[in-house]
């Protein structure tokens, strides 16, 4: 594949049976061949996402000093702010050129995990209260992306709910501030992979946006207004044995004539529930594809992950 493949959420949700098998079909062969789709029909309005990107400039825009206040020492950037440069990809220790800010669930869990409470900003409540609704829209979608992919692996269609509702999902809003001198060997996003089942991206501000296909080539993944940008991690592809699989991607550098410029860019990293067993499903191994991964939860890979991104020490 040498672009990313384009589906519609509301085939899926519709009552045309025909429509909802292809959907089907379609996500599933695009995340076995690239791990990525652009997805339309979701659940996020385009004036939610307009203040949303307000809301994160303005957020941005604050003095150091004061967006200082809201990294919280302790909680491995897993809410709240992370600084300028402190996180890096797996296997390199060159900080990404990028600062983020991190909201997690809403409400208090009811499923018996123990997460860090919302940080909220004092000087923007608006920024909090969209954070939270894009937040929950994001969640609804990913819902039924995870369905979609269950019936796909021959799972029964409602498998990952237990997991993924009131799961340790993460809103990261991304600033890519102006390049002021040349980078020694940094980028904005060095090439990773997620850590997570799947990703949505809502089409970012700028473009940047890198996939690797598998012949090694560098695709620029870029979605239409109403689209987001969907893809694998690396939880989803150890639980089916790679057969749906973690794609590498990286945001590259702008064009000199473009370093004075900030990019925005706001994924959801939907996580499941730590006690959730990646286990590599059994009818995901065969004589050809025997298991390549060991049996892990979703905390203790993704404890192992923030180590390797130098947010746990």
């Amino acid at each position: 594949m040498n672009q990313i493949p384009s589906v519609d959420l509301r085939d899926f949700l519709g009552k045309d049976n025909d429509k909802r098998l292809s959907f089907i079909k379609n996500l599933g062969r695009a995340y076995e061949e690239i791990g990525f789709v652009a997805l339309k029909g979701h659940f996020l309005d385009k004036d939610l996402v307009d203040e949303l990107y307000t809301q994160v400039r303005l957020f941005f825009n604050l003095p150091d000093e004061t967006k200082a206040k809201y990294e919280i020492p302790g909680l491995a950037g897993q809410r709240g702010y992370t600084s300028f440069g402190k996180e890096h990809a797996k296997g390199r220790t060159t900080g990404d050129l990028k600062e983020f800010f991190h909201f997690g669930q809403n409400n208090p869990p009811t499923n018996g995990e123990d997460y860090p409470e919302n940080v909220l900003v004092d000087e923007n409540p608006a920024f909090n209260s969209i954070g939270q609704k894009t937040f929950a829209a994001l969640e609804k979608t990913g819902l039924f992306v995870l369905r979609a992919l269950a019936l796909h692996l021959g799972l029964e269609e409602s498998y990952f709910d237990p997991y993924v509702k009131g799961g340790n999902s993460i809103l990261r809003a991304i600033h890519y501030p102006p390049i002021l001198e040349e980078p020694k060997e940094a980028e904005r996003a060095a090439a990773h992979g997620d850590i997570n089942l799947i990703t949505l991206l809502m089409g970012a501000q700028g473009r940047g946006l890198q996939v690797q296909n598998h012949q090694g080539d560098w695709i620029d993944a870029i979605a239409e207004e109403d689209e987001l940008v969907i893809n694998v991690g690396d939880m989803l592809s150890r639980h089916t044995n790679n057969k749906l699989k973690s794609t590498i991607h990286r945001v590259v550098n702008p064009p000199r004539s473009s370093w004075g410029s900030s990019r925005y860019s706001i994924p959801f990293f939907m996580h499941p529930i730590s006690n959730m067993k990646l286990d590599v499903l059994p009818h995901c191994i065969d004589d050809e594809n025997p298991k390549k991964f060991e049996n892990i939860t979703a905390g203790e890979f993704l404890e192992e992950r923030l180590r390797d991104l130098g947010l746990r020490k």
